[in-house]
């Protein structure tokens, strides 16, 4: 998604950052993992199609990507490059062309070291700020395996609600309605998130 890949979110435990051609490499590393493979329902690339895969996404008006840094390894390691920060990712998905303000969210913590942290958590949070704020979004969506515990729990913690059960896909899907008093929530749970300008090979430091 275009509007995005000017923009850097700085939160207190991740970074949020456009998913560039820098990031490629280590996310193609990270997608060899049949673990990762399984989680994400997604197939094996090779690396010259994973940079296709990256371009297109930054086209694409109905997917919004960010690339989540380790904010403590990124502050702990001033002048390093991005991809030695990444940990994941996240992503929004505008999948109903007939509703304009759904949004469907998934969040990928690849980093085995970074997990159980709440890396995630701070991720989908800044997310669902920015789909919010900046995409008009209202309603989200999030499908999950049935056997990824950990992700069902995390957004439930976050307030999103088990709506349907899919034993073909073997996933559920939550949804979050983000009324009145969700979107106060939402502001006060990331008070301290800042935004920045990004710009692609001339952004801050790692």
């Amino acid at each position: 998604m275009r509007p995005n890949q000017n923009i850097l979110l700085v939160g207190k435990k991740v970074v949020l950052v456009p998913y560039t051609s820098e990031h490629v490499p280590r996310y193609h590393e990270w997608m060899k993992s049949e673990e990762l493979q399984r989680l994400t329902a997604s197939e094996p690339l090779t690396l010259e199609q994973e940079y296709a895969m990256q371009r297109s996404w930054r086209d694409d008006p109905d997917k919004c990507t960010f690339i989540v840094l380790d904010a403590e390894k990124r502050q702990a390691q001033p002048g390093a490059s991005e991809e030695s920060c990444m940990a994941g990712d996240v992503n929004l998905f505008l999948t109903d062309p007939g509703d304009p303000s759904l949004g469907e969210i998934e969040v990928m913590i690849a980093e085995p070291s970074c997990r159980g942290q709440g890396l995630g958590t701070e991720a989908v949070l800044m997310m669902l700020l920015y789909g919010v704020t900046r995409l008009g979004l209202t309603k989200f969506e999030a499908k999950i395996g049935q056997g990824n515990e950990p992700s069902i729990r995390m957004f439930r913690k976050l307030h999103f609600e088990q709506v349907a059960v899919s034993s073909v896909f073997q996933e559920v899907t939550l949804r979050l309605m983000m009324s009145e008093p969700e979107q106060q929530w939402l502001l006060e749970q990331t008070s301290h998130v800042q935004e920045k300008p990004y710009r692609e090979g001339t952004s801050e430091p790692c």
